[in-house]
């Protein structure tokens, strides 16, 4: 058994960073709790949020998306950027928690015990990510479906997914889509973790890369994805919106 580190915050703590939630937990603190809720009774769904810049600037013109974020049961701190505006605004440090390194703790950690449905990437994507986690993990495979599908099949694809008993639910249809579908249908999907994972299939299924390892150390994936692909350029204005909006409160505070 993983002993508990004395250094790390205590879990539980909950800032709020431009009226949304940031929980003070590190990524084994995470694992920890969500572990706990796919695996002790009682069943009963929960929301996960990796918060990164852009979602809390896109927050700001989208009302579901705010209060999806808002209502979640977690919400960990998935970029640099969200560190850093922890600490201009609250003088506090914030672990990461990144998507990515959520889903993989939790299939290394609970490998042929925990079922998957993964929701999401382009049609035949989530299949190779499935098979790819069996793979190299040993998982089991609740469900697939790809993430195309038009909001007038919501009820249907949430339905299938509660139909399918997985442990952990990924859900990678873009940032706002995916944490509204999570909040709205959590009862109809029915499972014990929900978890808008952007990107994340993508990468199991070997079609985007995940940032170098000293990137992830750094913090600076970002920059690294933004540099290398041409798709994600028009991302870089939403960071430089944010650092404008951190830099304007901490001033007014």
């Amino acid at each position: 058994m993983t002993r508990p580190d004395p250094t790390a915050p205590p879990s539980g703590q909950r800032l709020t960073l431009f009226d949304l939630p940031l929980d003070v937990v590190t990524l084994e603190q995470t694992l920890d709790r969500l572990s706990a809720w796919m695996f002790q009774p009682p069943r009963s769904p929960h929301t996960v949020v990796t918060l990164n810049p852009e979602f809390i600037v896109q927050s700001r013109t989208q009302p579901e998306f705010l209060r999806a974020m808002q209502q979640a049961d977690l919400v960990t701190a998935d970029g640099v950027g969200i560190v850093w505006a922890a600490r201009q605004l609250h003088g506090r440090e914030v672990p990461r928690a990144p998507g990515y390194d959520i889903v993989r703790g939790l299939m290394e950690r609970h490998r042929s015990e925990l079922r998957v449905f993964f929701l999401g990437a382009r049609p035949g994507v989530a299949e190779q990510a499935a098979q790819n986690a069996v793979r190299d993990f040993g998982i089991q495979v609740a469900g697939v479906h790809h993430g195309y599908f038009d909001p007038a099949e919501d009820q249907r694809v949430a339905e299938l997914v509660g139909a399918s008993g997985a442990h952990l639910v990924l859900t990678g249809m873009g940032a706002g889509r995916q944490e509204i579908f999570n909040q709205y249908w959590r009862q109809v999907l029915n499972a014990p973790v929900l978890i808008g994972c952007g990107g994340v299939i993508d990468v199991l299924a070997g079609t985007a890369d995940l940032a170098p390892a000293w990137t992830r150390r750094l913090g600076v994936e970002f920059i690294w994805r933004v540099g290398l692909d041409r798709k994600r350029w028009n991302r870089a204005p939403r960071l430089a919106q944010f650092m404008r909006m951190v830099r304007a409160e901490k001033r007014r505070q």
